[in-house]
């Protein structure tokens, strides 16, 4: 099947939602890798041809400790988010598909992934706030705040945009931010996968399998 090749930044900028609380402001960034994607393929997955190095981010987790994200998911399938728990559609709807997918991987698969959440909204999401708000969804995905500097470039360093949080017209809290979902090998450590806020609870449900253990979906 015949390929196009697109600049990353481009294509996670057609991705984002452009929705009143979750978006992406930022399309005209350089390219930060080169993507192939089969045309007409209906896959929800799109598979880097340069993977994206894995953030170096050390940020507060949902017990109040020190969480390296490269040390602590060294070595494990991992799935990576940027969000806030406040987001009134994509982001717990994009949790809660991973979640329900995550729960058809066998025992040991599904304790050896690694799911992190971001918060994007670093004022309002603390640490307690977080893990009420994972708990919810699945008590073991990873859930990380700190300042939101540091989460504004780990967020870049892998091509995504987050704002800090403003005021809409109607004096409501948003945070936008990108909306893709990355998974790192847990071979190379590195982010070769890119899914957008259309993936499904099938799409997650059939790619897992292959995830966890490296391969391409």
């Amino acid at each position: 099947m015949r390929k196009k090749t697109f600049a990353a930044a481009v294509l996670l900028g057609a991705a984002a939602l452009t929705l009143t609380a979750c978006g992406s402001g930022d399309e005209n960034k350089p390219p930060v890798s080169v993507v192939s994607d089969e045309t007409g393929s209906g896959k929800a997955a799109t598979v880097l041809d340069q993977p994206f190095a894995k953030p170096d981010l050390v940020l507060t987790d949902t017990h109040g400790k020190q969480y390296d994200l490269r040390a602590e998911t060294k070595g494990h399938p991992t799935l990576l988010y940027f969000g806030y728990t406040h987001c009134p559609d994509v982001c717990p709807t994009t949790m809660s598909n991973i979640a329900v997918a995550k729960k058809a991987l066998p025992k040991a698969q599904q304790d050896d992934l690694r799911v992190v959440f971001v918060t994007t909204d670093p004022g309002r999401d603390t640490p307690a706030e977080l893990g009420k708000w994972l708990k919810g969804i699945d008590p073991q995905f990873v859930g990380l705040t700190g300042k939101f500097a540091a989460v504004q470039a780990g967020a870049r360093s892998v091509g995504i945009s987050v704002e800090p949080t403003t005021k809409d017209k109607n004096g409501k809290l948003v945070s936008v931010h990108g909306t893709q979902v990355i998974a790192f090998s847990p071979k190379t450590d590195g982010g070769y996968v890119l899914y957008g806020e259309d993936a499904t609870v099938d799409d997650y449900t059939k790619d897992l399998p292959k995830l966890v253990e490296g391969a391409k979906p």
